[in-house]
């Protein structure tokens, strides 16, 4: 699962990679997600992905599945300035996530770190 996905970029990406995945990708904005949905046609169609407009703090799974791993790069409710959204934010995380599952979230331009939830 993505966080905080734009415009598609890294899970058409992902989704390429993999014959056997399930890919969910959400992002707050409406723009993002029209133009990730309009860029990934094929990856929609074969089930391999799946685009959903949600701020991660409001997440709400639904019939979706639980994932192994989930990351985020450059999400404002996952950068500290706002300590009780990323409290909320950390919560859905967890809870979409499978038991042992792992969230990863960047810390710079080119380095990503695992975060203990």
């Amino acid at each position: 699962m993505e966080i905080g996905s734009g415009t598609g970029v890294a899970a058409r990406e992902i989704c390429g990679r993999f014959e056997n995945i399930y890919f969910l990708a959400i992002d707050r904005s409406d723009k993002a997600i029209a133009l990730a949905i309009k860029n990934s046609k094929a990856e929609i169609k074969s089930g391999k992905l799946k685009f959903q407009k949600a701020k991660i703090e409001d997440l709400e799974l639904g019939e979706d599945k639980l994932f192994d791993i989930a990351f985020a790069i450059r999400v404002g409710a996952l950068d500290g300035r706002h300590p009780e959204l990323e409290k909320q934010a950390r919560q859905r995380i967890k809870a979409a996530l499978k038991k042992g599952g792992r969230f990863f979230i960047d810390v710079s331009e080119n380095s990503m770190k695992e975060i203990k939830l």
